[in-house]
């Protein structure tokens, strides 16, 4: 049984995918303050929504720009730190690698 090889795209993907379900759930938690985040959170649905064929690494730094704009007009200091606690996660997966097999 030979196992699928994944590509760089599916495996950063996969990776982005499962930081933005990490800030969709300290967003929920967090109730009124990070109401700026539902617009980020409908066009990042949009664009993981998308083919791995269409997959372009730049749309998706520059929705991490936005999502560091966001966390910039929120008060509250305990959340804007969870918050960038899944910024950085996010540009962690954006670099994260496939392991490829031969």
């Amino acid at each position: 049984m030979t196992k699928k090889v994944q590509t760089d795209e599916y495996a950063k993907k996969k990776a982005i995918k499962l930081v933005v379900l990490h800030i969709r759930k300290k967003n929920e938690e967090a109730g009124e303050e990070a109401h700026e985040l539902d617009n980020w959170f409908i066009e990042m649905d949009k664009l993981i929504a998308l083919p791995e064929e269409e997959f372009d690494i730049h749309k998706y730094y520059d929705m991490r720009r936005q999502l560091n704009d966001h966390i910039d007009c929120i008060y509250d200091v305990n959340l804007r730190y969870k918050l960038r606690d899944s910024w950085i996660s996010f540009g962690k997966a954006l670099d994260k690698k496939a392991k490829k097999q031969i």
